[in-house]
């Protein structure tokens, strides 16, 4: 369950910034940008600093090259797919959905890998200062 509320929480954050539908932060910022100034940049700010715990997080999990890894697993899936007809690259919006699925599974694997690592492996980790 854990796993599912973590990607369910990065599919949310990715798909609010940008989605093929006209219901995301950058369209919202490019056409209310005029009327709405102080609640876009409000809205970005908030949006930057959950892309920046999530960030960090997943690069304390699995860092720059479990990123990429995962990144090469789901995009060979994604090649699988069209090459199985399953998915077609001819519609951008599918493709744009696709995409952000795929980034939301990155974090969200980021973000549950230390704790799936301790289930597998039986570790405990502990933080000492040494100041006790």
């Amino acid at each position: 369950m854990g796993f599912v509320v973590r990607w369910l929480v990065a599919f949310i954050l990715l798909a609010m910034t940008f989605n093929p539908t006209e219901l995301n932060f950058v369209r919202w910022a490019q056409t209310g940008w005029d009327a709405q100034t102080s609640l876009i940049v409000l809205s970005g700010l908030v949006l930057l600093v959950a892309y920046v715990v999530f960030l960090t997080a997943v690069l304390r999990g699995i860092g720059a090259f479990g990123v990429m890894l995962v990144l090469a697993v789901l995009a060979a899936l994604i090649w699988v797919l069209i090459d199985f007809g399953w998915l077609s690259i001819e519609n951008p919006g599918v493709m744009t959905w696709v995409g952000i699925l795929a980034l939301s599974v990155v974090l969200a694997v980021g973000m549950y890998w230390g704790i799936l690592w301790r289930r597998i492996s039986g570790q405990i980790e502990v933080d000492d200062d040494g100041d006790v």
